[in-house]
């Protein structure tokens, strides 16, 4: 399977099970495992980078397993082959996310026209609760 230029996953490195779909779907529902469960051994993939791998874990989530694998569960129509082909899809969309690489923030200051404004909504706020204080009879 082809990511992009650099990155291609291998066959062994990917596993499908058919499960039982859960929902409706009437009588059928019960006879044929049309839910696919895709095991991507990510962890141990020589094809893609460090960086990537650490990426593709943050994004992946509680999908990813304490052996490093990515597993992705679709039950989404009620035809096998096209089940596979999304859950295929959703790996390669997940691997292309975690190929970019976040812009780094440039730290920036405060303007000195938002620190007067910030300011003086402090000082008017502080006025406002200044105001509601008991009042006093002899003044």
């Amino acid at each position: 399977m082809r990511i992009n230029d650099q990155i291609s996953i291998e066959d062994w490195e990917l596993t499908e099970q058919f499960v039982r779909s859960s929902g409706p779907g009437g009588q059928n529902v019960n006879k044929v495992s049309t839910a696919v469960e895709l095991r991507f051994e990510a962890e141990r993939s020589p094809n893609l980078p460090g960086p990537v791998k650490a990426r593709l874990k943050r994004l992946a989530g509680r999908r990813w397993t304490k052996e490093g694998a990515l597993i992705l569960q679709v039950e989404e129509t009620r035809s096998q082959a096209r089940n596979r082909e999304i859950a295929r899809q959703r790996l390669a969309e997940l691997i292309q996310k975690a190929c970019e690489k976040p812009k780094r923030r440039i730290a920036t200051k405060p303007t000195l026209g938002s620190k007067k404004r910030r300011l003086k909504a402090k000082k008017v706020r502080g006025e406002v609760k200044a105001m509601r204080g008991k009042v006093d009879p002899d003044t």
